[in-house]
This record gives C-alpha cells, sequence and structure tokens, in this order.
C-alpha cells in the first residue's frame, strides 16, 4: 500500500531528534512521510527525506498551532490525523485543545489536569509520596521564601524548575536545564537568577545522588486507551551530554531489565488511568540502593529510538491501539540493544568500568548498534556533510564540558 492510500496520516511537532526518531520509525513501519512542524529550519528534520518538514518561528503559539491543527485536518478528506507531540510544549497544547480538535484528529493523550499535575514537579513528587515511587530528598522552594529557609540535606544540591515549560519562557544569562551547586551561597545564587528572570512558580532543590552518569536509567512506557500499560522499555544510560543546555540528554543507552522497578512504575501509572506514551528519568542511589525517579514526561523521551532500535516499534503501538483498534499483547523489551547519538569513538573515551566497556565492545562487535541519525534512505550528500560535523563536534563538546 503506498502512502496516498494510507488511511491515516501522522502529524508531528517539534524539530529535534525525538520528532525525528519518531518519523523514522513511522517511515520503517508504514512508509509514510509524516507531516511536521517545528520552529526552525535546522538539523536533523531541515531537507530530511522521510518527512514533510515546515519551520513556522510561532508553531508554539496556542493560536497558531491550534490553527494549523485544524487547517491540516482539513485537508485530509476521509483520513485519520494521528497527532503527535514531541515537545513537552506541543504536548501541553495537544492536551488542552484535544476535545476541540475536528473529529477526523486523533489525540493519543491524558486530559490536561493531569497532565499539569504530572510535569508540574512539586505536585508530581507528591503523587510518587502516594505511590510507593522512590524520590530524591527534596525541599521546595517558593519566591516569597527568600533567603529565609532551612534544608533537611547538605549539599551539593541539586535546583531546578518545578515547571520546565514556563522555565524557558524566560531565559536568562547561564540559564541551565538543571544547577549543581556545592555550596548554600552558590544554591542562593542560583535561586536569585531564576527568580530575577521572570520565572515565578516554585523551585525544587534535592540532595545531589552520586555516581556518574551509568547510575542513570530511563523507563519508557506505552499506555493504551484503558490506561492498560502494554510496553515497557528500560534503558540504562552510559554517557549522557554535559553541554550547559543539553545537561542530562542521553548520549549512550544500553537496554536492560529490572522486573521489580518496571512493576513499580507500571502500578504507578495504571493508578492514574495514564494514556499514551510516558518516560521516567531515573536515578540509583548507592547510599540506599533504591531507584529514585526525577520526572516524567508525558511522552516518548528525546532517546525514543533506543526503543524501536530494539525491536518495538514506537509508531506501530500507538498505530494498532488508536487507528486499527486492534488488542495489544504486553511486552517488556528484553533484547541486548546499543543506542547512541554520538561516535561511538567517543562513547569508548569517555565509560571507563571495565564491565560497561565489556558490554559496549561485544555489542558494536554484533553490529546491535542504533543510530537514529542514520538511516540509509536518508542520505543526501548534505544531510552527510552535516551529520559528520554534528558527530564530530561531540569530541570538543565532550572534551570542553565532560568532568
Amino acid at each position: 500500500m503506498n502512502q496516498a492510500d494510507r488511511e491515516f496520516v501522522p502529524l508531528l511537532f517539534a524539530g529535534d531528534i525525538n520528532v525525528y526518531s519518531m518519523a523514522r520509525a513511522f517511515h520503517e513501519q508504514y512508509g509514510i512521510l509524516p507531516q511536521v512542524y517545528g520552529k526552525y529550519p535546522a538539523w536533523p528534520c531541515h531537507n530530511s527525506k522521510i518527512m514533510h518538514y515546515t519551520a513556522n518561528s510561532s508553531i508554539d503559539q496556542p493560536d497558531v498551532f491550534f490553527t494549523t491543527v485544524v487547517r491540516f485536518a482539513s485537508e485530509q478528506q476521509g483520513k485519520t490525523v494521528l497527532l503527535i507531540g514531541c515537545g513537552d510544549s506541543y504536548v501541553q497544547l495537544i492536551s488542552t485543545y484535544k476535545d476541540q480538535f475536528p473529529e477526523n484528529v486523533v489525540a493519543p493523550y491524558i486530559p490536561i489536569d493531569l497532565m499539569n499535575n504530572l510535569i508540574h514537579k512539586e505536585k508530581f513528587y507528591a503523587l510518587c509520596e502516594e505511590s510507593g515511587v522512590d524520590y530524591p530528598d527534596t525541599f521546595v522552594h517558593r519566591k516569597e521564601m527568600g533567603q529565609s529557609f532551612q534544608l533537611p540535606f547538605e549539599g551539593p544540591f541539586i535546583i531546578k524548575p518545578s515547571s520546565g515549560i514556563e522555565y524557558w519562557r524566560h531565559p536568562f544569562p547561564g540559564q541551565k536545564k538543571v544547577f549543581k551547586e556545592d555550596t548554600r551561597p552558590a544554591l542562593e545564587d542560583a535561586l536569585n537568577r531564576i527568580y530575577q528572570s521572570g520565572y515565578d512558580d516554585s523551585i525544587i532543590i534535592q540532595n545531589f545522588i552520586p555516581g556518574d552518569d551509568t547510575y542513570m536509567r530511563v523507563l519508557t512506557n506505552y499506555s493504551d486507551q484503558r490506561g492498560e500499560v502494554k510496553l515497557m522499555c528500560l534503558g540504562h544510560v552510559l554517557l549522557e551530554e554535559h553541554t550547559p543546555h543539553g545537561i542530562g540528554n542521553h548520549a549512550a543507552i544500553i537496554t536492560e531489565r529490572n522486573e521489580a522497578l518496571e512493576q513499580q512504575f507500571k502500578t504507578l501509572l495504571e493508578k492514574i488511568g495514564y494514556v499514551g506514551f510516558s518516560n521516567f528519568d531515573i536515578k540509583y542511589d548507592q547510599r540506599d540502593n533504591k531507584y529514585k525517579v526525577f520526572e516524567i514526561n508525558t511522552r516518548q523521551g528525546r532517546s525514543n529510538y533506543y526503543v524501536t532500535g530494539a525491536g518495538a516499534n514506537l509508531a506501530q503501538y500507538v498505530v494498532e491501539d488508536w487507528i486499527y483498534h486492534h488488542p495489544i499483547d504486553f511486552r517488556v523489551v528484553d533484547s541486548d540493544s546499543l543506542w547512541l547519538v554520538v561516535p561511538k569513538r567517543v562513547v569508548m573515551l569517555h565509560v571507563k568500568q571495565p564491565h560497561y566497556r565489556k558490554q559496549l565492545k561485544k555489542l558494536i562487535r554484533e553490529g546491535r548498534t542504533v543510530n537514529p541519525l542514520y538511516y540509509s534512505v536518508d542520505n543526501s550528500v548534505s544531510r552527510k556533510i552535516e551529520r559528520f560535523k554534528t558527530q564530530m563536534a561531540h569530541f570538543y563538546k565532550f572534551w570542553k564540558y565532560y568532568r
């Protein structure tokens, strides 16, 4: 069946590796070129052959976003539009308008009230407390507290906004995704800079969990329309990016299993009736032998291709559920696979532990590695040049920022 004969068309929003990975999943599984909207004509989506990409600097504005979806849906006579957000602001917009879209638009997302509670870290930790899910020792700071507060733990401190969407609406010099400070004066300086930018919500201060990137885990899930978890894939992070804006972004992941941990999050998701893709950032705390969650992403993560590359195509799950209405068997991905978005040499240079290096070498030798940016059907000369430049830049970035 060619693309014109398909009864559905994916409509994706964002312009980064998250949306590129989802577009590749749709293209691999169905031969479809999704329609994609992002803010800028930038790598890796601009000039891609596996999507129809349109740049619009205002696409994340509510009125522009809503009008774009409505117009696109009206042009798809007789077809279902499958709406997928690949960034927090887009997911929030989809959830906000999901009951106002045309009838041929399918939006596999939870109601906006539940979404707002989950993506707000302060409220999410309260839910974790109720559900028995472990999270780091946490203090919630509010602007009116100023410097008159006492912390129940010592440094180092992790400082991050409760509302990431609101935080990035107020840029300031030295702005980071997450601040890590060793002393109380440095902590207070970070708080002042965040609030002075215009950010008005609460700020999360946490006790830093010791351990390098290899202590991190990522858990990606898919819950069907009935709120039943149908897919889980746990990834063991071996390397993260360390640039100021990219800190915490995954660079290399190996799939693994942890039945107890998976069951814990399956119970949490089904308890709240969650629907659609979800993604958890987790860190192992060697001090008490517990896995502690940092946050939930109410979408697939930017590293989502680690799931598709391990044999569980994410596009297929949402299509089977929402387009074809087929029953889906529960699956936990258990195949060994290495996902990476940096050169293999960068990973081998910066992952020092012998047992992890042994794993890496074995998977590389056996060809069980995936990089979503290397796709044979999207391999024009201009893309090869751009990909080479971005890949080589990682050598410098890790040399400069990785400690």
